[in-house]
């Protein structure tokens, strides 16, 4: 609870530092929700051509797009600063960390909260909004559970995903690029159907990464539809489950990428 409490100061110092420049704090979350709108104005341009994508109509692709944009928003602000650990490991700040009495994890992605990253869930909050307005969801009340829970769940198995990858800089120099490549380019393969990829790309998103957990088989189960590649009805409300496994993988990788660590000087 000691540890708790000190991790609450901190990120409540990042928030008021941050806050004190309101003018600063809006520009940068606009930049973020511009990046955002870039990928929806994708999958609008999309369909100005087509009637369908891997046999979803628009709202129905702007409901996936919606889930995982809310989703990614939500674990980059959480453990986006794990970005800057090849960083620490170089330049020796790490150690600093592991001499302090608190968890290393923890110190990291309170080291420097940016609540700007919140402009790409607003961008997903808005055409989440939007697909409801049209009436594409049935208002029941586990159908009201899935859209609250499903970006709760979705940024927790994206935030194991990216604690995954980011320990590969333990023993990979420069692993940044190769950890973006499933952090930040999970932004494509969560935002679309997994109908629209080639077999091998759906088992890796299916089973050794779980993205399509992240709104693919929720957004099934809003709109109360069949899986056009027929997988188990069952999968559409596994996501909870598949976030603690990823939790419990990214703790296990984690904490044995920082028991080998010896120092930036080894």
């Amino acid at each position: 609870m000691d540890d708790l409490r000190v991790h609450a100061r901190i990120l409540g110092s990042r928030v008021r530092g941050q806050l004190a420049y309101p003018v600063s704090f809006a520009l940068d979350s606009l930049g973020q929700a511009l990046g955002q709108a870039n990928e929806l104005a994708v999958i609008l341009v999309v369909f100005a051509q087509v009637d369908s994508l891997g046999g979803f109509a628009r709202d129905e692709v702007l409901l996936i797009y919606a889930l995982a944009g809310i989703s990614f928003g939500l674990a980059d602000l959480a453990v986006g600063q794990l970005d800057e650990l090849p960083r620490w490991i170089r330049t020796g700040e790490l150690d600093v960390l592991l001499a302090r009495p608190l968890g290393v994890l923890p110190q990291l992605v309170t080291s420097d909260l940016q609540l700007r990253r919140l402009g790409r869930s607003a961008v997903g909050a808005v055409v989440l909004a939007a697909v409801l307005a049209a009436g594409r969801v049935e208002p029941t009340p586990l159908n009201a559970l899935l859209i609250i829970g499903t970006p709760l769940v979705g940024a927790t198995i994206i935030g194991a995903i990216w604690v995954v990858t980011c320990s590969v800089s333990f023993w990979v120099i420069e692993g940044r690029e190769l950890a973006n490549a499933f952090t930040y380019g999970s932004t494509l393969t969560t935002a679309y159907p997994i109908s629209i990829f080639g077999p091998w790309l759906r088992r890796l998103l299916c089973y050794a990464v779980p993205g399509a957990f992240v709104a693919y088989f929720p957004a099934l189960a809003l709109l109360d539809r069949p899986d056009p590649l027929g997988l188990p009805h069952v999968l559409r409300y596994a996501a909870p489950l598949v976030a603690v496994a990823a939790v419990l993988v990214a703790a296990l990788v984690w904490h044995t990428a920082v028991r080998h660590y010896q120092g930036a000087g080894s």
